[in-house]
């Protein structure tokens, strides 16, 4: 999951090498953090959270076969 969200943000953005993400897995759950560059926070949220809300879907749809909950955290 780590890495399917480092490549999708490296690749929004314009600073891709202040990109990192951060996991914690637990037993029923696996939290993501997302850190970029503050001028990138935009293009990673986009309009109305429009790319952030695909970028959810996309990892919702990866983590279908594991049995626990994926949340991510954009900062």
């Amino acid at each position: 999951m780590k890495e399917l969200i480092e490549t999708i943000a490296r690749s929004l953005v314009d600073h891709p090498e202040e990109v990192e993400v951060l996991e914690t897995v637990d037993e029923h759950e696996i939290r993501l953090e997302l850190k970029v560059a503050p001028s990138d926070m935009g293009k990673v949220i986009g309009k109305q959270g429009r790319i952030a809300k695909a970028i959810r879907a996309v990892l919702k749809a990866a983590s279908a076969k594991e049995e626990r909950k994926v949340f991510l955290d954009i900062q």
